[in-house]
């Protein structure tokens, strides 16, 4: 019984850290003190079938895979990271406003070749800049920021091209240093961008080597109580002697 109760001791302990929960908050959510916890947890006591129950459906595994050592821990490294399932969705409504703005440019290419029998091949050139202001309309709102540095970059020298070309009889073609401070601007800002996400992720990096640390640890202790409960006769020989 004391077998059982240390695995499923451990599995709990696995499971609550792999929720990233700590007692206390596990506690909390099953009306139960820390304490209470901590003893399920080290094979003190044991829950109810009850308890047991809505523990495994909490953390979305069977009352079966609770009492069976490995299984658990298996499962957790075997886990696939979740996928971002709108991401498909969003990049093909993405696609389609930005083919809407061709599509426009095109129509009055036509128009104009119809109608005035000219080649006006600027609306495609303008056609890069408008893109670019719908890619940043819409990956404002489904937050992309490691992209706003490459569509800002080609916004800001593909309306610098137009305006030359649109106005290129007055041969303005200093307006493109006004790109060297903007692009500037652009990467500074982008390196402000950076820096909380490198800090997340080295923080999300020590976490998860604390938790390893401790899972080693709490598996080592575990193996020394095995081995101390499959030598019980060492200590009365030791009496004899």
């Amino acid at each position: 019984m004391e077998d059982i109760n240390k695995i499923i001791g451990k599995n709990l302990l696995i499971l609550r850290k792999n929720a990233k929960l700590t007692q206390m908050e596990l506690a909390e959510r099953f009306n139960y003190s820390d304490k209470t916890i901590s003893k399920w947890e080290s094979g003190e006591s044991m829950p109810s079938i009850e308890i047991l129950y809505e523990l495994a459906k909490f953390y979305n595994t069977t009352l079966d895979a609770l009492t069976v050592e490995g299984d658990i821990l298996a499962t957790a490294k075997s886990e696939p990271k979740p996928k971002n399932k709108l991401f498909p969705t969003r990049l093909i409504i993405t696609l389609l406003a930005v083919s809407a703005v061709w599509l426009c440019a095109t129509i009055l290419f036509v128009c104009f070749k119809i109608i005035y029998e000219t080649n006006y091949g600027m609306f495609f050139l303008w056609a890069i800049p408008i893109s670019c202001v719908v890619l940043l309309i819409f990956n404002s709102i489904w937050g992309r920021s490691y992209l706003l540095f490459w569509i800002l970059s080609v916004l800001i020298w593909s309306t610098l091209m137009c305006i030359h070309l649109q106005l290129i009889q007055y041969n303005i073609w200093i307006i493109y240093i006004l790109g060297i401070p903007l692009q500037v601007a652009v990467i500074l800002w982008a390196a402000l961008l950076k820096k909380p996400h490198s800090n997340k992720r080295k923080k999300k990096k020590l976490d998860d080597k604390s938790v390893l640390t401790k899972e080693s640890n709490t598996n080592e202790i575990i193996v020394e109580d095995k081995k101390s409960e499959q030598n019980p006769n060492d200590n009365p020989i030791e009496k004899q002697k």
